[in-house]
């Protein structure tokens, strides 16, 4: 592995990142009403899916396989959900935690892509499968609908994140600054954002409203060209009638 990668705030960011997700996977499988080793499982599974995508794309070692804490700190989730009763999770916990795992994932993504020679945009894209894939995996695992089908600002502030931390690594490069600081407000502009479309139910405008909202305006248009060329239209004051009117000639 790229030693140059392994600074304190990006160990930091993982197990941040790692613990969320795999105690967002053992939620899931609690509100399913699974056992303890499905519960294991999904918060393994949650865990490090996003990390294991990135490895495999950018060609690194999968880094869970060589890390003898990321396995326990997923088990260790498990553990927390099936001890602590089920309304301390109710709410908006839940996403909370994934927002914060989704932002953390995302800077370390990019940062790890970035350090293995990935060229910044590629680098960033792996930010954003890093932060999004084991949610996706943890998901498609249970049978529900992921949260990227849904018009909800959640990959734009894995995008977000992803590109601030490309952007910092350049602009520190260039100005003699650390890179801490730009993961750091890459992390907090992600996990920020990611809060806000939570509490304020921020959402992109999706395709059909999209086409619905545009042949209003188009036969608004219209009408408002039909409108004039009725009003032009010369109309006998003695009888109601218009200038011209189509009849039926078999009318009697």
């Amino acid at each position: 592995m790229n030693e140059t990668i392994l600074t304190p705030i990006l160990d930091i960011l993982d197990i941040l990142g790692i613990a969320v997700f795999a105690l967002s996977g053992a939620l899931i499988a609690a509100r399913e009403r699974q056992s303890f080793v499905t519960m294991g499982f999904f918060a393994l599974v949650t865990g490090v899916g996003g990390g294991t995508v990135r490895d495999l794309l950018i060609g690194a070692p999968v880094f869970w396989m060589f890390d003898p804490w990321v396995a326990p700190v997923c088990l260790g989730m498990a553990v927390i959900a099936w001890n602590f009763p089920g309304r301390i999770w109710d709410g908006r916990l839940f996403f909370y935690a994934d927002g914060a795992g989704l932002a953390a994932f995302a800077v370390l993504g990019t940062a790890k892509a970035l350090a293995y020679g990935i060229p910044p945009v590629p680098a960033l894209l792996m930010g954003v499968f890093t932060g999004v894939a084991g949610g996706i995996i943890r998901d498609v695992v249970a049978g529900r609908p992921t949260v990227i089908m849904q018009p909800q600002i959640y990959l734009t502030a894995a995008l977000l994140a992803s590109t601030i931390t490309a952007a910092g690594s350049f602009l520190a490069e260039l100005f003699r600054f650390t890179e801490t600081i730009a993961w750091a407000v890459a992390f907090a502009v992600g996990f920020v954002v990611r809060l806000g479309a939570i509490q304020f139910r921020w959402r992109w405008p999706t395709y059909g409203k999209l086409r619905r909202r545009a042949a209003a305006e188009t036969a608004a248009q219209m009408d408002a060209l039909v409108e004039p060329e009725a009003a032009e239209s010369p109309v006998m004051q003695d009888s109601g009638e218009a200038a011209f009117e189509e009849r039926d000639p078999h009318a009697s």
